[in-house]
């Protein structure tokens, strides 16, 4: 069973206004809520911005609602109190900044940052310059830290965020994960990667799958690119992927792209083995997608919902009797943001009249000090570079659930 460092002490209930079930997201908001700022239930403020509305709402959705559980949970035990409340990004840059300065309106202390990565690098910026502490469940790009850890000195780039910190695997780390699992396991003779060349999380993780593919000498014999702008035709991706030979695709991306490829490789015959990363969580989800053509897909991913330990199986008996599905990991990142996040606060002294600017220098001392047990991890820890080191668990779809494979 995992371990949590629990405080001893809390004191109110958390009022967060969520709508339950996802489904295919677009008519599923979230709506954001507070205590109402009553002194005699002082909490600790924390906001997030996700897509709770439009194509990538399973990953915003699925963050509010497992960043709500945690709170539940904390605010249960009385003592220190945890205030929660999401606003909509929709997945666009400029509309997470006005989320970002919504929140900081409503008097924000603490943010979870932006689920996705895009509007992560903007958003980052933003907190980073308000001494704001963020961290983020899955918003995977190094843009969103703004400097990486030198590999050789450990010296970190000046443009780094230093109030910025990640739950979810950065980019760099699931393409080197990805081909070193492919190598491992020997998944594929031929491997063909299809990337998203306008999105920073796709183009981040392919870069580091074709760098560390190349030094494993894995057999890469088709690479092919989309934009946002053509993701609805694939034919030629998949024919060049078919006429190369390979028998495993590659596909760094999120999941609403990956349904598509599915239905359009089956419908010509293609069948390779697939093989993905986290932001393919969600695809049993997709609306009017027939989950069936999923079955065998392989991803790495730092959460298995079907594993025995007690916490895990409280957290996914818990979501599912809420929202009506199992939970995916960003769910699960979100619930460990915010149990990190209040597990630092209460070793560190925190109390709900603090100013941003001093939670912030708090909680960095402790994010860059402790170690950190949660459902996506033990022993989580995370260097001055802002970024999580966990281990990845390589999981396959069958029977339309998410199974592990080691």
């Amino acid at each position: 069973m995992k371990k949590r460092i629990f405080a001893l002490t809390m004191a109110t209930a958390m009022t967060v206004g969520l709508l339950s079930g996802c489904g295919g997201g677009a008519d599923t908001t979230p709506a954001p809520t507070s205590n109402g700022g009553d002194a005699a239930t002082a909490a600790i403020k924390i906001g997030g911005a996700g897509p709770l509305t439009g194509a990538a709402a399973i990953y915003g959705n699925a963050a509010a609602y497992g960043a709500q559980i945690a709170a539940e949970e904390i605010n249960a035990l009385g003592g220190l109190q945890i205030d929660l409340r999401y606003e909509d990004d929709a997945h666009d840059a400029e509309k997470s900044v006005n989320a970002y300065n919504t929140l900081k309106g409503w008097g924000m202390q603490v943010f979870l940052g932006s689920v996705t990565s895009t509007p992560g690098v903007a958003t980052s910026v933003e907190a980073n310059a308000d001494h704001m502490f963020y961290l983020t469940p899955s918003a995977s790009s190094t843009d969103v830290l703004g400097g990486m850890a030198n590999p050789l000195t450990g010296s970190v780039d000046i443009d780094r965020k230093p109030t910025v910190f990640q739950m979810c695997f950065v980019d760099p780390n699931q393409g080197s994960a990805s081909a070193q699992y492919i190598f491992d396991q020997k998944l594929g003779e031929k491997i063909a990667v299809i990337y998203k060349n306008d999105d920073v999380y796709s183009t981040g993780v392919y870069n580091s799958f074709d760098s560390k593919a190349k030094e494993l000498g894995l057999n890469v014999v088709s690479v092919t690119t989309f934009t946002e702008d053509t993701k609805t035709d694939f034919s030629v991706q998949l024919n060049n992927a078919k006429d190369a030979g390979a028998d495993l695709v590659f596909l760094p991306m999120y999941y609403d792209a990956a349904a598509l490829i599915f239905t359009q490789a089956n419908a010509m015959g293609y069948a390779p083995k697939w093989f993905g990363i986290d932001g393919m969580d969600g695809i049993l989800s997709v609306e009017g997608f027939d989950t069936s053509l999923a079955e065998g897909v392989m991803l790495l991913t730092p959460f298995n919902a079907d594993a025995e330990d007690e916490a895990t199986k409280s957290f996914v008996e818990k979501y599912q009797a809420a929202h009506g599905e199992v939970p995916n990991q960003f769910a699960a990142d979100a619930y460990d943001c915010v149990y990190a996040i209040y597990n630092a606060m209460t070793k560190a002294g925190v109390t709900a009249d603090m100013s941003a600017s001093d939670i912030c220098d708090k909680l960095v001392a402790e994010f860059t000090s402790m170690s950190f047990d949660g459902l996506t991890g033990e022993g989580m820890t995370w260097g001055a570079d802002g970024a999580v080191t966990k281990s990845p668990k390589g999981m396959v779809i069958q029977n339309g659930a998410y199974v592990g494979m080691d």
